[in-house]
């Protein structure tokens, strides 16, 4: 029985980064009702709290995530379904940027928690399987939709066709993954590229992964028409001012959105 002290999902702090642990080692970090739930939790606060940029999604012991905890299948007592969708994150992912950092393995809707993050790092024999297929179920968990989106198409047919497991080293050749380190150095990759992120605007930041996850529907005529708004929104920033006086100044921006002030400069209003 698990110890109903810890929780199955943990969240720490690093500065402006929010690092979430899946914390279920001894079931390989399976998703059941308390990890859904858990990591919606974590993504509402990464969202919601302006002293946040980033986040960081690993799993605690020898791999990321084992996916769906099947013991459970079938229980509406404890569901992996939540408003996010399955695990708390596959239809409604962060606002904020997200990063999976996976060790060891990412299996089934492992691997679907890893390809709704943003950016994905990981050791480099860490192996990956979308293994549905031959369980007579379908990776209905975005893994179908994201894959598709990552991989070429012929690569992500044959992985989701067979269902066969494959290596970050090879998931990283072709250009599914941002970085492939040595075995047991993704999270302090991950680390390192968070801090680079937030070390960035956070209104320019927001801004761009906006336009970024909204515009996987536009059409190229009205691309530009439709991030106008959300551009200007950053241009008329405090941010946009500082960042324009600290390249002036040869000196390191002091992003106001980052200081609690108001994001929006009131001298030039939209």
């Amino acid at each position: 029985m698990p110890d109903a002290a810890v929780p199955e999902v943990m969240t720490t702090r690093n500065g402006r980064t929010l690092v979430i642990t899946l914390n279920r080692p001894s079931a390989r970090n399976a998703v059941n009702g308390a990890v859904a739930r858990g990591i919606h939790a974590a993504l509402d606060e990464l969202d919601t709290d302006a002293t946040l940029s980033v986040g960081i999604l690993h799993g605690a012991g020898a791999g990321f995530c084992a996916g769906n905890d099947l013991k459970n299948l079938g229980s509406p007592d404890d569901s992996p379904m939540t408003e996010r969708g399955f695990a708390g994150i596959v239809e409604r992912p962060a606002s904020k940027p997200l990063i999976a950092a996976v060790e060891g393995f990412a299996a089934g809707g492992g691997f679907e928690i890893a390809l709704a993050c943003d950016l994905i790092v990981a050791g480099r024999s860490t192996r990956f399987m979308l293994p549905e297929v031959s369980r007579g179920l379908v990776a209905g968990g975005g893994g179908i939709l994201r894959l598709l989106q990552r991989a070429p198409r012929s690569v992500a047919v044959e992985l989701l066709l067979t269902g066969v497991t494959v290596t970050a080293a090879q998931l990283g050749a072709w250009g599914v993954l941002n970085r492939v380190v040595d075995d047991g150095e993704a999270l302090p990759a991950a680390h390192a590229l968070a801090a680079v992120i937030a070390a960035n605007s956070p209104v320019a930041v927001a801004a761009t992964k906006r336009i970024i996850d909204d515009s996987a529907d536009w059409a190229e005529s009205e691309f530009f028409e439709k991030q106008r708004p959300i551009l200007m929104e950053a241009v008329r920033s405090a941010d946009a001012r500082e960042g324009a006086c600290a390249f002036l100044e040869k000196r390191t921006p002091r992003w106001p959105s980052a200081q609690g002030q108001s994001a929006p400069d009131e001298r030039n209003p939209q």
